[in-house]
C-alpha cells in the first residue's frame, strides 16, 4: 500500500467512493476502445490516450471502464481500500 494520502479537503475529491471504493484495479497501458479513443483519470481529469503529451500507462478497473493517474492513485490507494490484482 501507498504511504500517501490526499488531503480531507483535497480539490480531486468528488465522490468517487460511490462507486469506487472496494474495487480491484490493474497497471497497464492504456488502448482505445471500440467505442472511444481516451479516458480521464477519474480524481485529476489527467487525459489517457496514444496521443504525445497524454497519459499512456494507469490504473483500470477490472471492468476496463474507470481510469486514475499513477498519482492519484498512490493518493486515494489506501482510503478507497482498493485492491490491485
Amino acid at each position: 500500500m501507498s504511504q500517501r494520502r490526499a488531503a480531507p479537503d483535497d480539490w480531486r475529491r468528488q465522490g468517487q467512493e460511490r462507486f469506487l471504493k472496494g474495487r480491484s484495479w490493474s497497471l497497464r497501458g492504456h488502448s482505445a476502445r471500440k467505442d472511444w479513443d481516451h479516458d480521464h483519470c477519474e480524481f485529476c481529469g489527467r487525459k489517457f490516450s496514444a496521443a504525445q503529451g497524454d497519459l499512456h500507462r494507469g490504473y483500470v478497473t477490472t471492468d476496463n471502464y474507470h481510469w486514475v493517474c499513477e498519482d492519484c492513485f498512490a493518493d486515494f490507494e489506501e482510503e478507497m481500500q482498493w485492491v490491485v490484482v
